[in-house]
């Protein structure tokens, strides 16, 4: 497995696991499935001619890029998203072109990827410093104080 250190890329607090080999947009394309669609929204004519919308569908259980582990990490994780063949599917709507659209399917599916995948660091636990205590004790009996010398048998 490869770690990407704290640090480094988007996900400072986290722990990127990947399997030995790149993950990159070749390396799915033959498990990646597109559909196409007439879009809605904006564009006049031009929407009821054209099919723009493009579904996106990644067949996980077929894949041999992931791991058995990360497999069983993207049907928890990705538990909403997936079909129950165990496709993950991306819906991408947002401009008049389909070339657009599926580049941004393409991103998003990426970027559910890299979410489902990453591992959280786990949390060191830490005792707080004695001046830290301190303060709050004192901060603490001060407040006692001003609430006693609010009472009118004082």
């Amino acid at each position: 497995m490869r770690y990407i250190k704290p640090g480094q890329g988007n996900y400072s607090n986290h722990f990127l696991v990947f399997c030995s080999m790149d993950l990159t947009k070749e390396a799915f394309m033959p498990f990646i499935y597109f559909k196409t669609s007439r879009s809605g929204g904006k564009g006049g004519q031009h929407v009821n001619k054209v099919s723009s919308k493009v579904e996106l569908n990644l067949d996980v259980n077929s894949c041999i890029v992931f791991s058995e582990e990360q497999k069983a990490r993207l049907r928890h994780k990705l538990a909403s998203r997936m079909t129950s063949d165990g496709m993950i599917q991306v819906i991408s709507q947002n401009n008049r072109s389909q070339f657009k659209n599926k580049e941004s399917a393409i991103d998003k599916l990426f970027q559910l990827l890299q979410g489902a995948l990453l591992e959280q660091k786990p949390r060191k636990i830490s005792k707080p410093k004695k001046s830290a205590i301190e303060k709050r004790l004192k901060d603490k009996q001060a407040l006692a104080m001003k609430k006693l010398y609010r009472r009118k048998d004082y």
